[in-house]
């Protein structure tokens, strides 16, 4: 296989362009006649649960943070209508796929809790101090005659 066959989408990981699937049809905005005649709008198709490339992980965490781009079989669609060249909406939505794979599959490190600084803590408790003397001040006056 060569090269170009295949999108790198991180170190470990490469999609043959092969389990890509490509759609063209008439794409909207600015292009006159021409717009009308061809096919420039490109939309990408990728069976994420039906991939050989991918493990049952992998799988899981695309599905989980793509969910917006996957539809109910579980295939992910992204397009590209910007431009008048369907050479460059295919580019694009490339890119756009290797970027969002990319993101998908990062490992997220765990927060680690701290507590809160003794200046922190300070501030905390003077902007409750202030808020209560604003409350307060709002109170309706009453007037203590003897």
């Amino acid at each position: 296989m060569s090269e170009r066959a295949v999108v790198g989408i991180n170190e470990d990981l490469a999609i043959p362009l092969s389990e890509l699937r490509f759609r063209f049809s008439r794409s909207g905005g600015p292009g006159g006649q021409k717009v009308n005649r061809t096919a420039t709008r490109v939309e990408l198709l990728f069976d994420v649960g039906g991939s050989p490339s991918l493990s049952s992980r992998q799988q899981e965490m695309i599905l989980g943070r793509l969910a917006g781009y996957v539809d109910r079989e579980g295939v992910l669609h992204l397009v590209s209508q910007s431009t008048r060249s369907q050479f460059r909406h295919r580019s694009e939505v490339i890119a756009r796929f290797r970027r969002l794979m990319a993101q998908s599959l990062q490992v997220r490190r765990k927060r680690v809790g701290t507590s809160p600084t003794l200046a922190s803590r300070e501030r905390r408790l003077r902007r409750k101090r202030l808020r209560s003397l604003i409350k307060r001040s709002r109170r309706q006056v009453t007037r203590h005659d003897e």
